[in-house]
């Protein structure tokens, strides 16, 4: 079926077009919102500023094709091969995305916001100050993401595998990050703000001017973290691991440190709790 008998049989009220080979065809700017293109193979095409509101295109081969600005919104791409595909700017408000192959794709100020990111593939994209306000992203694959300025206020990171993110200026405040692995991640500026971090492991992370203010980091590694300058008051850091973490000037007024290990610590004018700056 070419693109000429799509759109015609779209406009006679058609929408089953399962398993279509659409290969590298220009489809910007069409309009196929609830449309099943399921398992279809649109890989190299163009779909910019397309409409594809509540379109089913699971287990698609959708790699490297362009959705600059298309609207997605509470699309269906379960298992969806989004490989090096460029969603900048793209709207995926309360889209399923669930266990897809999104890396290496650019997601740079798109709309996932409500989305369900649960086990798919986000290594090395880049989502500069993209929005994931309320996303679940349990178990997600995050190594080496670009989330520079995102915002992921109330998300849930549960299990996600971030090693070596980069997190500057990200907002995340409220956000869910149980037995999250953000080993040598840089969140400089990064706001975590009451986020949820227990159990989790923060070895070698850079948190420097982190505000990190009421967090709750209790059971959590944090050997060789770099929190100078961070913010943390009221923050519980009970029986969580700070061997050789860089703690200077670092506030922790009304921080909750019981059994908190700080052996080899750098605490050169840090703020303890009840005791004052540190010299």
């Amino acid at each position: 079926m070419d693109v000429g008998e799509l759109l015609q049989k779209y406009a006679n009220g058609e929408r089953q077009f399962h398993k279509l080979d659409l290969r590298g065809v220009s489809l910007e700017g069409v309009n196929l919102s609830g449309a099943n293109l399921r398992e279809s193979n649109l890989s190299g095409a163009n779909l910019n500023n397309a409409i594809l509101v509540r379109t089913n295109l699971r287990e698609s081969n959708l790699s490297e094709t362009s959705f600059q600005g298309a609207n997605l919104e509470e699309a269906n791409l379960i298992q969806t091969n989004l490989f090096q595909a460029n969603l900048s700017g793209a709207m995926l408000k309360n889209a399923n995305l669930r266990a897809g192959n999104l890396s290496r794709a650019n997601l740079c100020r798109a709309n996932l916001c409500h989305a369900i990111l649960n086990e798919a593939d986000l290594r090395f994209s880049e989502c500069n100050y993209a929005k994931f306000q309320r996303a679940s992203l349990t178990r997600t694959k995050m190594r080496g993401v670009i989330m520079t300025k995102v915002c992921l206020e109330g998300a849930n990171l549960t299990n996600a595998v971030g090693i070596e993110a980069q997190l500057q200026d990200a907002v995340l405040t409220d956000a869910i990050l149980h037995s999250i692995d953000l080993t040598q991640a840089d969140g400089t500026g990064v706001n975590l703000q009451r986020a949820q971090v227990s159990g989790s492991n923060l070895s070698n992370i850079v948190l420097r001017g982190a505000n990190l203010r009421e967090a709750s980091i209790s059971w959590t590694m944090m050997r060789g973290a770099d929190l100078s300058d961070a913010k943390l008051y009221k923050a519980n850091l009970s029986w969580s691991n700070l061997t050789g973490a860089n703690l200077t000037n670092t506030v922790l007024i009304d921080a909750n440190i019981n059994k908190t290990n700080f052996h080899s610590a750098i605490l050169d004018g840090t703020i303890m709790p009840d005791t004052g700056r540190l010299s």
